[in-house]
């Protein structure tokens, strides 16, 4: 499965990588991309464990910026 998420308040590019690399070490993410210009961030990960990686993935990114917030719908 891949899905996109819109960031809030992602303040700089080196944060955004550091998003993008913390998220492609979590167990079964295929691919994760970070976006700082478009403030998006986008998953590709198993299917059967999407929400949990999802939830994984915020709390990485709050490590890293714990301003940002992910909108999860």
């Amino acid at each position: 499965m891949k899905k996109t998420f819109k960031l809030v308040d992602l303040d700089c590019a080196n944060c955004a990588a550091k998003m993008e690399d913390a998220i492609k070490k979590i167990d079964g993410v295929k691919n994760a991309t970070v976006s700082f210009i478009s403030q998006k961030m986008t998953i590709e990960a198993d299917d059967e464990r999407f929400d949990e990686i999802v939830r994984l993935a915020v709390k990485a990114c709050k490590k890293v910026e714990p301003d940002c917030e992910v909108i999860v719908k």
